[in-house]
């Protein structure tokens, strides 16, 4: 039965389910096939747990896949459980209660008949007439059904105020039958882990059950959400004015509410209050807690350093003589505090030397027989830190081995209990790195294990929670060495140069010729779109013999407008990836993927699986990694990305992490370093128009870089040094 319901504008869709052809357990993306007036119908979306046999109503609209055909998108469902006999052994022999299967199905239904599923679930004992059931098999049967109608009214009970299938499932495993009286009598709950829904939707229940709008939930509710989302935004922790006047203003309260209720979550250890320069903060404890122990660790490494290398002049002195270089003065001191003292910051621009530095600390250390690891928090940076080195770098994650945990939380194998087993560890990229992420690391150290820390205090800061290098910087405490002299060989280079000019607040040289800084004026819009997909797909390639997909990428300032990224990638596709009958394509979220596209993984996804070209499985899939789509399995629903030398394998439920990346924002491209990148400078939104991102931008240039636009642009760039403002207490909990 097909029907269009006026009030809701989507249609409904009622029948039986014959068949699932596709289900991710985790999280209930389902492909099945249901039968309505004997029409087999194919339908798709987030449906939990749903089973063959079962009779359900579908909510949404239809869509045509470029693969698989017309199917049926489904919002939202509901299902009533089987009540013929027919339909009752359909639902058993489909494996939905444990333990049953044809035969023990086919006796049930010739016993009970139509009250089958009934008396197994309210009169158990009955079932011990059953040949093949036991007293404990028929108390599992009668549980396992007890639940399966539990969820099911769960699911009923939150649709209502749209709450996906799969969040409904998250709220009964966390309390189970009482699950709908705890909400009635706090919706707040959900916002909380291990729920996590939206507070809005918490809010909407319990205004809509009578809830005031000064509850002492609601306000307590909405301080630990705006905290969480400041979080999101960098922040480890808030003023309290400012945490208060936010929450105040969120909820439309007065703010004395709000700070009453502060106070009372402080007083039972729900929030951390702690004064730094004489202003209080507040903390979600657990934040508070990775900020104190990384500020104590390296404070400990600092008092009790590993072994002093002796000779270490010598050992300078016969690196320049083998190799033809002569190390600056600040590269000699960085080499003697990170041998001597064990901890180091290693910091400066492009052309200023930390990989000359570094290859010489791990020389030396290399030839003491000490075990050295280089780690980095991208890939794309652990791999270009592996061919700068000629050492092997892992991920952290991957150094860490990251796995989940019983509450299928993201967790590392090694750690306090289960340490690292190296003599030092040389981190790159630490202005990429969060709280969390610094924090575990440290956890994982041996004792008397050197750390080095690399990184360049003007890129963009993590994206994750937390002011790492800055605060660490800051400080004064831990040593520091920045190098500032740009050598010879690279003041050659206008990238160098002009990244440092950007640096200083000093307009770069755009219009040098014959070098590898080159600006195209362009004051219309569209025809710098054109210019800079002629520069892709035909100038450069030609001129340079670059290849579009691995040495040339866009950076945008922004997503948005004409010259962003979900524009532009559009019309390189169109330009470098035309659509074709030889082409396997697939329609997703964010448009059409198309077989050979160049394509970038959008958020850290641990439970994406890949093989290696050696035969080895992992899993794990980062934001901002960039690989090339090289396979569309229609027939198994799922795609293959490559990754340099690693396949990833891709269910069609997790398309929506993948974007097209022939243009990727200067944000994503983080860590990253291209052979030659194109940037285009016009209508920058105002908020994005600020130093840092010029410079990042910048300095992922390996060989070339090619501005598009118009000049007065990236002046205005060079002369805002707005930096956004980053809450943090590494740095006070260094200092003491």
């Amino acid at each position: 039965m097909v029907s269009f319901m006026q009030d809701k504008r989507v249609l409904e869709i009622i029948g039986s389910i014959e068949n699932i052809i596709y289900r991710n357990e985790s999280n209930g993306y389902t492909v099945l096939e249901i039968l309505t007036n004997d029409e087999l119908i194919t339908a798709v979306g987030i449906m939990g747990i749903i089973n063959v046999g079962e009779n359900v109503k579908l909510f949404g609209n239809w869509k045509n896949h470029p693969s698989f055909g017309t199917q049926f998108n489904v919002d939202a469902y509901e299902i009533t459980m089987p009540s013929t006999q027919q339909s009752i052994f359909k639902y058993l022999c489909s494996g939905a209660i444990r333990g049953i299967g044809k035969t023990i199905a086919e006796r049930l239904v010739q016993q009970f008949g139509d009250n089958t599923l009934q008396i197994m679930r309210d009169e158990p004992n009955r079932l011990l007439s059953i040949r093949g059931i036991t007293k404990d098999k028929a108390k599992k049967i009668s549980e396992s059904l007890h639940n399966i109608f539990g969820i099911r009214e769960i699911m009923i009970y939150m649709n209502k105020y749209n709450i996906s299938s799969q969040e409904a499932l998250r709220i009964w495993k966390t309390w189970g039958s009482r699950s709908i009286d705890v909400i009635n009598e706090n919706p707040y709950l959900i916002c909380e882990e291990p729920i996590c829904i939206n507070f809005e939707i918490a809010d909407s229940i319990a205004l809509l059950n009578g809830f005031s709008t000064d509850n002492v939930d609601r306000i307590r509710s909405a301080i630990i959400y705006v905290l969480n989302h400041n979080m999101k935004n960098g922040h480890t922790c808030l003023p309290v004015n400012k945490l208060a006047a936010a929450v105040a203003n969120f909820l439309e309260i007065d703010v004395e509410c709000v700070l009453n209720v502060l106070e009372y979550l402080v007083d039972n250890q729900i929030l951390t209050k702690h004064i730094m320069q004489d202003v209080e903060f507040i903390f979600i404890p657990k934040m508070y807690e990775i900020e104190v122990y990384s500020a104590s660790r390296l404070l400990m490494m600092l008092n009790y350093p590993p072994s002093s290398v002796k000779g270490i002049e010598n050992e300078i002195s016969l690196i320049e003589k083998n190799e033809g270089i002569e190390y600056a003065y600040l590269q000699k001191k960085a080499i003697k505090d990170a041998l001597e003292k064990g901890l180091l910051v290693l910091t400066g621009g492009p052309g200023t030397g930390k990989t000359t530095t570094l290859n010489a600390i791990i020389k030396i250390l290399n030839k003491r027989g000490q075990k050295v690891l280089l780690a980095a928090p991208t890939g794309r940076a652990a791999k270009r830190m592996s061919e700068l080195t000629g050492e092997e770098a892992k991920t952290i994650h991957r150094l860490l081995e990251f796995n989940w945990n019983s509450e299928n939380n993201m967790s590392f194998k090694k750690n306090e209990k289960n340490l690292l087993e190296c003599d030092a560890l040389i981190l790159d990229e630490l202005s990429m790195v969060d709280a969390y992420l610094f924090e575990s690391l440290l956890k994982a150290l041996p004792l008397g294990c050197r750390l080095i820390m690399v990184g360049d205090t003007d890129q963009l800061p993590s994206v994750g929670a937390g002011n790492v290098l800055m605060d660490i910087i800051n400080s004064e405490v831990i040593p520091v060495v920045k190098l500032t002299e740009i050598f010879r060989q690279s003041m050659r280079s206008l990238i160098v140069t002009n990244a440092h000019k950007i640096v200083k607040g000093k307009p770069p040289e755009l219009f040098a010729k014959d070098n590898d800084f080159f600006f195209i004026d362009r004051f219309d819009t569209e025809l710098a779109r054109k210019t800079v997909i002629d520069l892709y797909s035909r100038r450069l390639p030609n001129t340079y013999q670059y290849s579009p997909l691995f040495d040339i990428q866009v950076l945008c300032p922004s997503r948005k407008g004409d010259l962003g990224t979900a524009f532009l990638n559009q019309h390189l596709q169109e330009s470098l990836n035309p659509a074709s009958i030889q082409k396997k394509e697939i329609s997703f979220v964010n448009g059409i993927l198309r077989q050979g596209d160049k394509v970038m993984q959008t958020r850290n996804n641990y439970n994406v699986p890949w093989y290696h070209k050696d035969g080895s499985l992992g899993e794990g899939v980062f934001n901002g990694d960039i690989g090339i789509l090289v396979d569309i399995d229609k027939s198994k629903s799922r795609v293959k990305v490559q990754y340099d030398d690693r396949i990833a394998v891709y269910e069609m439920d997790n398309l929506s992490d993948l974007e097209l990346a022939y243009a990727v924002t200067i944000h994503k491209s983080q860590g990253s370093e291209f052979e030659c990148i194109i940037i285009p400078m016009l209508n920058v939104p105002p908020k994005l128009c600020y130093r840092n991102l010029l410079y990042t931008g910048v300095t992922r240039a390996k060989s070339m870089v090619v501005m598009v636009g118009s000049k007065s642009v990236v002046y205005k760039m060079v002369e805002n040094n707005r930096k956004t403002k980053r809450y943090s207490g590494l740095l006070n909990f260094l200092v003491g």
